[in-house]
């Protein structure tokens, strides 16, 4: 595919979100986040090329390796995957943006204890469950707002910014736009969070339409390239 193509291509994708952005409202900003974990240095080369600045990677290896390659681009590269507590000092080392799946009161306490250890602070999502799937990772609904208030106090190192869900994983539009509908509830009770992240490519549109402001999309902007 042509750069020309695959311009065109992201255009019409950013076209899809202006309208389902502006159904919400006029003021109702989304931000995309690249999901890059299927796609090599090229890819994301390409796609920098036609405007996308963050990325983000579900591996600590992937990401390093890509944050090396890349290093001279003003690229955000954000941690979406679920992270393995022995990989923490290495996350930490490549100064990520923003780490959106803090699952548990354990990982969130070590990683305030590396990131106090290096002097260093990370903006950071925490994750719920709200499709209610054992599949998933994350804090149940039911104590999230709890256990996120404890983060908040309790890991002054986390710079909490709101909240990240997966969408359930049915073909039932209901059950996912419940699951969706949940997360922004949390979301809208959170003291000072601006980040409600939902929504990747098979069901952005709806995530948005749900109060999603930051979406995940892999597949659909690469499949072009």
């Amino acid at each position: 595919m042509t750069s020309l193509e695959q311009k065109l291509h992201f255009d019409t994708i950013i076209e899809r979100i202006e309208k389902a952005r502006l159904r919400v409202n006029d003021h109702h900003i989304v931000k995309i986040v690249a999901a890059s974990k299927y796609v090599g240095i090229e890819e994301i080369q390409a796609l920098y090329n036609i405007g996308q600045r963050a990325f983000g990677e579900n591996k600590v290896q992937d990401m390093k390796a890509k944050v090396d390659a890349l290093e001279d681009l003003p690229l955000e590269w954000h941690f979406i995957g679920t992270l393995q507590k022995n990989k923490i000092n290495q996350l930490i080392s490549l100064n990520p943006y923003m780490i959106h799946s803090i699952d548990s009161l354990d990982l969130a306490h070590a990683l305030n204890e590396r990131l106090m250890r290096e002097g260093k602070t990370l903006r950071a999502l925490v994750q719920v469950n709200s499709a209610y799937e054992e599949s998933k990772s994350g804090f149940h609904p039911d104590e999230f707002m709890q256990s996120y208030a404890q983060i908040g106090s309790e890991c002054p190192n986390l710079q909490l910014m709101g909240i990240m869900s997966i969408g359930a994983h049915n073909d039932e539009t209901k059950i996912i736009q419940k699951s969706f509908e949940i997360t922004r509830a949390l979301y809208d009770q959170l003291p000072h969070a601006t980040v409600c992240s939902m929504g990747m490519s098979g069901d952005f549109e709806l995530a948005i339409a749900c109060g999603s402001n930051l979406v995940r999309l892999g597949s659909l902007l690469f499949k072009h390239i």
